[in-house]
């Protein structure tokens, strides 16, 4: 029972949080969910502080397994700005977000996603 409920508190955390959300946002949530299940992406809840390809049950390409990353604001950043530059072979489809102030505050809505 307390699980379920620390389950259901974390969720509404998310969702709230998902309110809150930059515009840039909806380019990510076509993939990943804020908290939840790995849709088409792994679930970005949690990211922050988070190793590359870790999240189980979740088919990362060998790419992305073999990183090395942990995601800080530093490597969030990057990663957003150039995808494939930063992980070369990571399988997301997506070119990345060129406006600096977007890529920022995305990074900053991420730390939210707990």
């Amino acid at each position: 029972m307390r699980t379920l409920i620390l389950g259901a508190a974390t969720a509404l955390s998310s969702l709230a949080n998902a309110a809150e959300a930059p515009a840039v946002w909806s380019t990510c949530a076509a993939c990943h969910a804020a908290a939840g299940a790995a849709a088409i992406g792994p679930p970005l809840v949690g990211i922050v502080g988070r190793r590359s390809g870790s999240v189980p049950g979740f088919g990362y390409s060998r790419a992305m397994k073999g990183s090395g990353l942990t995601w800080d604001e530093a490597t969030l950043a990057r990663f957003i700005g150039d995808p494939q530059k930063t992980v070369p072979g990571n399988r997301m489809p997506f070119a990345g977000v060129s406006d600096p102030g977007e890529v920022a505050s995305l990074v900053e809505f991420l730390k939210t996603l707990r």
